[in-house]
Order: structure tokens, then sequence, then C-alpha cells
């Protein structure tokens, strides 16, 4: 589970530093008669403050599992500590510059505004975070929840039993081959209460779920695969792969009497990783249909949501219909995530 100390996020750094800046350009304007003498209040106070700032975001990116780990009090002891050394720090970058242009020596009662202002700001922060946890938990749940019942449709299950059923007298190795393949999915959805699974676990669920698929409809439903393994470790949230995988034969498949294709495509471009999905669409479907008349509003609302509960500003997800190729009327239906590439950790 994630700690509410996890800050290295981009995200979570912006919100950080524009709370601050905040703070800082209100505490500027006490104790100034003009415009101009609180931009240059402004300005200094930024000078202290942004890399006390960034000091301490660092310290509890650094010290998160330690962190983690002590109880509710020490948690608020180390985080406000932290807090004033980081603001301590800040003081004493302008205090050397002070001293390098102007001489002087500088007054040790200066150094308790920024110290016990690194403290509170801190931990202020603290029960920022502490918050926006708590929060995002039941978001997460409820997200799982409401995937479990758009993905779990009854037509499936029933699918799925006659085909088997069907295959009993004829290949009974592939009966229970797909009897396996049900329960297998059916565990990963109603059993797991994880929130993260790894992008190799995913593709091993779609890949079942396809499998059943393509019994059901032969020739009509073809499946391409390209996949990079360096990004198998890759960390996502539960059921991430499956509803998208779902959408795409349910909206581009099944309502096409001549079949179609689906397309799952993996790749690590630098530190992020890309997730792919494309589906063939029935001829005659144009490209400016509105996004609710497709119906796959609901999963791809669900797993933008739980990418970026867990990746916040860092995960990217677009998704609507691309001609097949430039020029050509014909369309397909693409949905496109990317975020950070982070292996799965098992030491939590």
């Amino acid at each position: 589970m994630p700690s509410h100390f996890d800050v290295c996020h981009v995200g979570v750094v912006l919100r950080v530093l524009v709370g601050v800046q905040a703070l800082v350009c209100l505490g500027s304007l006490y104790g100034v008669h003009t415009a101009v003498e609180w931009v240059s209040a402004w300005a200094y106070a930024s000078a202290v403050a942004l890399p006390g700032c960034l000091l301490w975001l660092v310290l509890v990116c650094l010290l998160k599992r330690v962190l983690g780990r002590l109880g509710g009090a020490a948690q608020w002891g180390a985080v406000c500590a932290l807090g004033a050394l980081a603001g301590a720090y800040g003081h004493a970058q302008m205090a050397l510059i002070n001293w390098w242009l102007a001489g002087g020596i500088v007054s040790w009662w200066s150094w308790a505004g920024p110290v016990s202002t690194g403290a509170a700001v801190a931990a202020v922060c603290l029960a920022w975070l502490r918050q926006r946890q708590g929060r995002a938990l039941p978001e997460q749940n409820q997200a799982r929840l409401v995937e479990l019942q758009a993905r779990i449709r009854p037509h499936f299950l029933f699918n799925t039993l006659n085909t088997a059923i069907a295959l009993v007298q004829i290949d009974p190795e592939r009966a229970e081959s797909v009897l396996e393949d049900l329960a297998e999915l059916f565990r990963r959805a109603l059993a797991s209460p994880a929130t993260q699974s790894t992008l190799g676990e995913e593709v091993d669920l779609a890949r079942r779920y396809l499998g059943i698929e393509q019994l059901r409809f032969g020739e009509r439903l073809a499946v391409k695969w390209q996949l990079d393994e360096q990004v198998s470790p890759a960390l996502v949230p539960t059921l991430l792969l499956q509803p998208l995988v779902e959408n795409a034969v349910r909206h581009g498949v099944e309502v096409d009497p001549a079949g179609g294709w689906v397309s799952i495509a993996t790749e690590r471009q630098g530190e992020r990783v890309v997730l792919t999905i494309s589906n063939s669409l029935p001829a005659g479907v144009p490209l400016t249909v509105p996004e609710g008349r497709r119906g796959h509003g609901i999963a791809l609302r669900n797993v933008r949501q739980r990418l970026l509960l867990m990746h916040d500003v860092e995960a990217q997800f677009e998704a609507g219909p691309r001609p097949l190729a430039p020029g050509m009327s014909q369309a397909c239906y693409v949905v496109r995530c990317s975020w950070p590439f982070k292996e799965w950790r098992h030491d939590g």
C-alpha cells in the first residue's frame, strides 16, 4: 500500500511548492506599505522558502520507508524536525549571501522565524498528505467495485459456461481449460483485495479472457500481441487491461457480423511505460461519433481515474477513434495509456 510519505511525484511536489508560495505571498503583505516593498519582501522570503521546501521534499522522499515505520507521534516529530532543518537551510543560504554582499554579523534570533515556520509548514504538509491518502483509498476501493460491476457481466458468464458445455463431449481437455481460465478471472476479480498488480499479470489475465472469447467467436476474432518484456514488472492498478480488452471485443468485434481484430501493445519509452489497445470498428462508423454513443465510457473513465490515483499528473490517458491510415475514412478505436516505470516491490 502506498505511504502518505511517498512525495516523489511531480503532482505532489507542484502542489506543495504552490501551497508554500501562496503562504509566502500572503505573509509578505504584512509590514509593507507599497507594492514595490511587497514584491521585494516576497522575493526575499521565496529565496528562503523554496530551497528549504525542496530540501524537505527530498529528505521525506529518501526517508519515506523509515518514516512509515514510526509511530504517530514520532512521525509528527520527525517530519517537523526535518521541516525545521529545511527552514534553517534556506535561511543559511540567504545569510551567507547577505554576509558576502554587505558583511556584518547574523543575529541568532533571526533563525527563530525560518526554523519555527519550517516546522509548522511541515506539519501542515503532513496533515494534507494524510488527508490525501485517506481520501484516495476509499476512491480506489470504490473504483474497483464499480469496475467489477461493469466487468463481470452475466452474458459473459453464461456464454463461457455454454462454450464449456459444448466442448465437454468433443474436447474435454479444452473445456477444462476454459473453466480454469474463467475461475482465474473470477478469483482475481473477487478474491484479491490488492489495488496494485504488475503489467505482466494483467497481460496474463487478458490472455485468459481473450482465449475464452476466441473459442466463442472463432475466426471472427483476431488477436495481435506486441509485448515488450522489459515492462512486465511495471506497477499498475489491478484490473487495468482486462476491462479495456473486453470493451474492444464488445464494441468492435461482437457488433460486427464480419468480426474484427484486437491489438495489444506494450513498450518502454525511456522511463515510461506505454500501453496501447486498438480494435477494429464496424464499417461505416464515422470518426466523429460522440464518445457516449460508442459505449466505451464507463471502463475508460474508471481506468483513467485509477491511473491518476496511482501516478497523479504523471499518468497520461487518451482514447478515441483513429483512421486506419492517413486519409482513410475507415476507423479503429485506440486507447493509449502512459505512466512512469516503477517496478513492483514485494517489501512494500
